[in-house]
Protein backbone atom coordinates (compact mmCIF):
# COMPACT_ATOMS: atom_id res chain seq x y z
CA UNK A 1 0.00 0.00 0.00
CA UNK A 2 2.75 2.41 0.99
CA UNK A 3 4.82 1.48 -2.04
CA UNK A 4 1.94 2.08 -4.42
CA UNK A 5 1.14 5.39 -2.79
CA UNK A 6 4.74 6.56 -2.95
CA UNK A 7 5.02 5.55 -6.57
CA UNK A 8 1.85 7.33 -7.54
CA UNK A 9 3.10 10.49 -5.91
CA UNK A 10 6.31 10.77 -7.89
CA UNK A 11 8.35 8.37 -5.81
CA UNK A 12 8.23 10.19 -2.46
CA UNK A 13 9.76 7.80 0.06
CA UNK A 14 11.58 5.83 -2.64
CA UNK A 15 15.35 6.28 -2.52
CA UNK A 16 16.78 7.89 -5.65
CA UNK A 17 19.76 5.55 -5.22
CA UNK A 18 17.96 2.51 -6.59
CA UNK A 19 18.93 0.11 -9.36
CA UNK A 20 16.65 1.75 -11.93
CA UNK A 21 18.25 5.18 -11.45
CA UNK A 22 21.74 3.66 -11.35
CA UNK A 23 21.07 2.16 -14.79
CA UNK A 24 19.82 5.53 -16.04
CA UNK A 25 22.95 7.30 -14.80
CA UNK A 26 25.14 4.55 -16.27
CA UNK A 27 23.57 5.29 -19.67
CA UNK A 28 24.64 8.91 -19.36
CA UNK A 29 28.14 7.84 -18.31
CA UNK A 30 28.43 5.56 -21.36
CA UNK A 31 27.66 8.37 -23.82
CA UNK A 32 31.18 9.90 -23.92
CA UNK A 33 32.78 6.44 -24.14
CA UNK A 34 30.52 5.58 -27.06
CA UNK A 35 31.35 8.85 -28.81
CA UNK A 36 35.11 8.37 -28.38
CA UNK A 37 34.95 4.82 -29.76
CA UNK A 38 32.91 6.01 -32.74
CA UNK A 39 35.45 8.67 -33.71
CA UNK A 40 38.53 6.45 -33.37
CA UNK A 41 39.61 4.89 -36.69
CA UNK A 42 39.44 1.19 -37.38
CA UNK A 43 36.85 -1.59 -37.50
CA UNK A 44 37.69 -2.67 -33.97
CA UNK A 45 36.71 0.70 -32.55
CA UNK A 46 33.51 0.65 -34.61
CA UNK A 47 32.58 -2.68 -33.07
CA UNK A 48 33.45 -1.28 -29.63
CA UNK A 49 31.18 1.71 -30.27
CA UNK A 50 28.41 -0.66 -31.31
CA UNK A 51 28.79 -2.73 -28.13
CA UNK A 52 28.72 0.38 -25.92
CA UNK A 53 25.68 1.74 -27.76
CA UNK A 54 23.88 -1.60 -27.45
CA UNK A 55 24.61 -1.78 -23.71
CA UNK A 56 23.44 1.80 -23.18
CA UNK A 57 20.26 1.13 -25.18
CA UNK A 58 19.61 -2.00 -23.11
CA UNK A 59 19.70 0.03 -19.90
CA UNK A 60 16.92 2.19 -21.38
CA UNK A 61 14.63 -0.83 -21.43
CA UNK A 62 15.77 -2.24 -18.10
CA UNK A 63 15.55 0.92 -15.98
CA UNK A 64 11.94 1.59 -16.93
CA UNK A 65 10.92 -2.05 -16.50
CA UNK A 66 12.54 -2.28 -13.05
CA UNK A 67 11.09 1.06 -11.93
CA UNK A 68 7.55 0.03 -12.85
CA UNK A 69 7.76 -3.55 -11.61
CA UNK A 70 9.31 -2.83 -8.23
CA UNK A 71 7.82 0.58 -7.48
CA UNK A 72 11.11 2.44 -7.96
CA UNK A 73 9.68 5.40 -9.87
CA UNK A 74 11.18 8.66 -8.58
CA UNK A 75 11.10 12.31 -9.60
CA UNK A 76 14.82 12.03 -10.38
CA UNK A 77 14.17 9.10 -12.69
CA UNK A 78 11.34 10.90 -14.48
CA UNK A 79 13.74 13.72 -15.33
CA UNK A 80 16.99 11.79 -15.83
CA UNK A 81 15.60 8.99 -18.01
CA UNK A 82 14.47 11.13 -20.99
CA UNK A 83 17.64 13.21 -20.68
CA UNK A 84 19.77 10.06 -20.87
CA UNK A 85 17.76 8.78 -23.84
CA UNK A 86 18.15 11.99 -25.79
CA UNK A 87 21.83 12.30 -24.87
CA UNK A 88 22.56 8.84 -26.27
CA UNK A 89 20.50 9.26 -29.44
CA UNK A 90 21.72 12.82 -29.96
CA UNK A 91 25.37 11.86 -29.52
CA UNK A 92 24.99 9.05 -32.05
CA UNK A 93 23.21 11.14 -34.69
CA UNK A 94 25.44 14.21 -34.35
CA UNK A 95 28.59 12.06 -34.40
CA UNK A 96 27.46 10.22 -37.53
CA UNK A 97 26.70 13.56 -39.21
CA UNK A 98 30.11 14.97 -38.24
CA UNK A 99 31.66 11.86 -39.78
CA UNK A 100 29.67 12.58 -42.98
CA UNK A 101 27.88 9.25 -42.72
CA UNK A 102 24.42 10.69 -42.03
CA UNK A 103 22.94 13.84 -43.60
CA UNK A 104 22.61 16.73 -41.16
CA UNK A 105 18.97 17.27 -42.10
CA UNK A 106 18.11 13.80 -40.76
CA UNK A 107 19.78 14.62 -37.46
CA UNK A 108 18.04 18.00 -37.35
CA UNK A 109 14.58 16.51 -37.95
CA UNK A 110 14.93 13.82 -35.29
CA UNK A 111 16.52 16.05 -32.65
CA UNK A 112 14.10 18.88 -33.46
CA UNK A 113 11.18 16.53 -32.87
CA UNK A 114 12.64 15.28 -29.58
CA UNK A 115 13.31 18.81 -28.35
CA UNK A 116 9.86 19.99 -29.43
CA UNK A 117 8.08 17.13 -27.67
CA UNK A 118 10.12 17.69 -24.51
CA UNK A 119 9.23 21.39 -24.46
CA UNK A 120 5.58 20.57 -25.15
CA UNK A 121 5.57 18.05 -22.31
CA UNK A 122 6.71 20.73 -19.86
CA UNK A 123 4.23 23.24 -21.33
CA UNK A 124 1.19 21.05 -20.65
CA UNK A 125 2.36 19.33 -17.46
CA UNK A 126 0.12 21.55 -15.32
CA UNK A 127 -2.87 20.16 -17.21
CA UNK A 128 -1.82 16.54 -16.77
CA UNK A 129 0.56 13.89 -18.05
CA UNK A 130 0.38 12.54 -21.58
CA UNK A 131 1.03 8.78 -21.31
CA UNK A 132 3.62 7.10 -23.50
CA UNK A 133 2.09 5.69 -26.66
CA UNK A 134 2.78 2.46 -28.50
CA UNK A 135 3.98 4.57 -31.42
CA UNK A 136 6.57 6.20 -29.18
CA UNK A 137 7.97 2.79 -28.29
CA UNK A 138 8.09 1.79 -31.96
CA UNK A 139 9.87 5.07 -32.73
CA UNK A 140 12.55 4.32 -30.15
CA UNK A 141 13.11 0.79 -31.47
CA UNK A 142 13.36 2.02 -35.07
CA UNK A 143 15.78 4.81 -34.14
CA UNK A 144 18.03 2.42 -32.23
CA UNK A 145 17.94 -0.13 -35.06
CA UNK A 146 18.76 2.51 -37.68
CA UNK A 147 21.66 3.86 -35.62
CA UNK A 148 23.00 0.32 -35.13
CA UNK A 149 22.97 -0.21 -38.91
CA UNK A 150 24.92 3.03 -39.39
CA UNK A 151 27.48 2.15 -36.73
CA UNK A 152 28.01 -1.45 -37.80
CA UNK A 153 30.70 -1.64 -40.49
CA UNK A 154 29.80 -3.03 -43.90
CA UNK A 155 26.02 -2.62 -43.83
CA UNK A 156 24.69 -1.84 -47.35
CA UNK A 157 23.52 1.74 -47.88
CA UNK A 158 20.05 0.56 -48.94
CA UNK A 159 19.56 -1.20 -45.60
CA UNK A 160 20.76 1.84 -43.65
CA UNK A 161 18.57 4.28 -45.57
CA UNK A 162 15.51 2.05 -45.36
CA UNK A 163 15.88 1.72 -41.59
CA UNK A 164 16.51 5.43 -41.08
CA UNK A 165 13.66 6.33 -43.42
CA UNK A 166 11.25 4.22 -41.38
CA UNK A 167 12.57 5.80 -38.18
CA UNK A 168 12.08 9.29 -39.65
CA UNK A 169 8.49 8.64 -40.72
CA UNK A 170 7.50 7.24 -37.32
CA UNK A 171 9.44 9.98 -35.50
CA UNK A 172 7.57 12.75 -37.32
CA UNK A 173 4.25 10.91 -37.10
CA UNK A 174 4.46 10.33 -33.36
CA UNK A 175 5.55 13.93 -32.88
CA UNK A 176 2.41 15.13 -34.65
CA UNK A 177 0.30 12.72 -32.59
CA UNK A 178 1.85 14.11 -29.41
CA UNK A 179 0.91 17.65 -30.43
CA UNK A 180 -2.71 16.56 -31.05
CA UNK A 181 -2.92 14.81 -27.68
CA UNK A 182 -1.37 17.81 -25.91
CA UNK A 183 -3.96 20.16 -27.45
CA UNK A 184 -6.78 17.80 -26.44
CA UNK A 185 -5.44 17.58 -22.89
CA UNK A 186 -5.23 21.36 -22.62
CA UNK A 187 -8.79 21.84 -23.93
CA UNK A 188 -10.11 19.17 -21.57
CA UNK A 189 -8.40 20.82 -18.61
CA UNK A 190 -9.85 24.20 -19.60
CA UNK A 191 -13.37 22.75 -19.84
CA UNK A 192 -13.02 21.15 -16.41
CA UNK A 193 -11.98 24.51 -14.96
CA UNK A 194 -14.82 26.23 -16.83
CA UNK A 195 -12.55 28.54 -18.83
Amino acid sequence: MTETHSTANGGHGVSPWNIANVLTVSRLVLVPFFTICLFLPGTGWRVAALVVFALASLTDHLDGELARRYGLITDFGKIADPIADKALTGAALVSLSILDELPWWVTAVILGRELGVTMLRFAVIRHGVIPASYGGKVKTVLQVAAIVFYIFPGVPDLVKWTAMGAALVVTVGTGADYVVRAVRLRRLAQRVRGE
